[in-house]
């Protein structure tokens, strides 16, 4: 069959039922986001006064973010809406990256060093401090550092779900074969019926004089559910416990502090929604003490992957108050001679998503994921959601949904992949399936991910909508 190419509109030139005016209060979701349960990173005074250093017009403009649009080489034949697989570095990045590279073989350059300039600039824009952040290689990296850190005697319990990712499972794995950890899961609902309040409780019911470890995936890679970091950080820190957050979609979409979310640690992407390098990632580990945040004392934990751990004498113990004792994040920096390219293009990404803001770009992109989410209820309705979308405080901007109006074909994973394929092929549209794991049934259900980003527009969420009902409908 021909593919069916419609840069920058609908499918079918089909009109939605949702308005201009109704779209323009949904762009107002990702304020009102921060205003029931987020934080934020970077101050919107001075990343305003910065957003013209990148040749953008006026964020009051109504071309604002068509011309965020052009900072990105994206292939204008394609609508690539999977960034929450991976995202595209912008081009500041790219030239960044060919230049460094080339100043690296040019010169014969290594680089044995903790990279706290590069440290500095991340540290700065997710609200924390420079010897608590990490790059690290990607999410999993990230969590296998943390698990690996900790210490664990048997019996201890890691508390998590049945929605984690296997750059979770897998560590959490190794702790339980190596030191007799066990993994204890709370099966998580899915859809539209829940509120934040919800998921804390099934948590609070599940903790054990045994639980040592809290984690969770915020928001799930599945149905992209941001569970509630705060409050159930604030749950850990009631019963004396670990909190740890696979945030690998946290970085570059949400505009959080990572101090004011409460937790100990967070692994992310710096590779997916901040659209920095392959192969990197942000690992933040509280290293103080800020009873305004968490005032329970630092767990134990060790920087096992690392060239830069003192040989002789050890650490000295971590400290108890608002000032770092060491650095924590510089001797897992430190490992050999590093990607200096690689770094600086971190940096680079890191740099122009502080120019834009980080919360210009959060409101964005929540505000198309809630236009998104309206229009599929509109055409599929609501019980086809497996994303919530009426509590802000459980909303991102990953949104996930059963695509076929036929309810036995929620479990049809072939006939899923198919369609994401002919979407592909036929309209030149990206997205990916994901499974859906449901409480009482012994099958998940199939789905299709949308992800919106600050590279694409309105129209953009009414053509993947036209295309997934026109081809849906095909295949009923």
């Amino acid at each position: 069959m021909a593919m069916t190419r419609v840069h920058r509109g609908t499918a079918n030139g089909a009109a939605t039922g949702v308005s201009r005016r109704g779209f323009a209060g949904l762009l107002g979701a990702g304020a009102a986001t921060l205003g029931i349960g987020g934080v934020v990173a970077a101050p919107p005074a001075r990343a305003a006064a910065a957003a013209g250093s990148t040749g953008l017009p006026s964020p009051s403009s109504p071309g604002y973010w068509e011309a965020v649009e052009r900072l990105f080489v994206l292939d204008k034949d394609v609508l690539f809406m999977n960034v929450g697989t991976v995202g595209s570095p912008p081009r500041e990045v790219l030239d960044t990256l060919d230049r460094v590279n080339r100043e690296v073989a040019v010169g014969a350059l290594a680089s044995y060093s903790d990279f706290a300039d590069v440290r500095a600039v991340a540290a700065g824009g997710f609200g924390c401090d420079t010897d608590e952040l990490v790059i690290s290689h990607n999410t999993s990296d990230g969590m296998s550092k943390i698990l690996a850190g900790l210490t664990f005697k048997e019996g201890d319990e890691i508390l998590t779900t049945n929605h984690e990712h296997p750059g979770g499972d897998v560590p959490m794995a190794l702790a339980r074969d190596r030191y007799g950890a066990v993994i204890k899961r709370v099966a998580l609902p899915v859809g539209n019926d829940q509120r934040a309040e919800d998921y804390v409780e099934l948590f609070r019911k599940a903790i054990t004089s045994r639980t040592k470890v809290l984690l969770f995936s915020a928001p799930t890679y599945k149905t992209g559910t941001m569970l509630p970091i705060r409050a159930l950080a604030k749950l850990a820190q009631d019963h004396g416990l670990i909190s740890v957050v696979d945030g690998a979609h946290i970085p570059g979409m949400m505009a959080y502090g990572f101090h004011e979310l409460g937790v100990d640690f967070l692994a992310g992407s710096a590779a997916k929604w901040q659209c920095g390098p392959g192969g990197t990632g942000i690992l933040y580990i509280r290293n103080k003490v800020l009873p305004r945040h968490n005032a329970n004392p630092l767990p134990e934990f060790w920087p096992v992957v690392s060239s830069g751990y003192p040989t002789t004498g050890g650490l000295p113990p971590r400290t108890g108050g608002s000032t770092e004792s060491y650095d924590i994040a510089s001797y897992l920096q430190e490992v050999g001679n590093s990607g200096i390219a690689v770094m600086a293009g971190v940096r680079s990404a890191c740099e122009v998503w502080d120019r834009i803001g980080r919360n210009r770009i959060q409101d964005h992109i929540l505000g198309l994921s809630a236009y998104l989410k309206a229009l599929i209820v509109e055409r599929w309705g609501v019980k086809s959601l497996y994303s919530p979308k009426d509590d802000p405080r459980l909303v991102c901007a990953l949104t996930s949904f059963a695509p076929f109006r036929d309810p036995g074909d929620v479990y049809d994973a072939k006939k899923t992949a198919a369609l994401v394929a002919r979407l592909k092929d036929e309209y030149g549209i990206v997205i990916r399936t994901t499974d859906v794991p449901m409480a009482g049934e012994a099958k998940p259900r199939q789905a299709v991910r949308i992800s919106t980003h600050l590279f694409h527009q309105k129209e953009d969420v009414e053509r993947v909508v036209d295309a997934l009902w026109k081809v849906s409908g095909d295949m009923a």
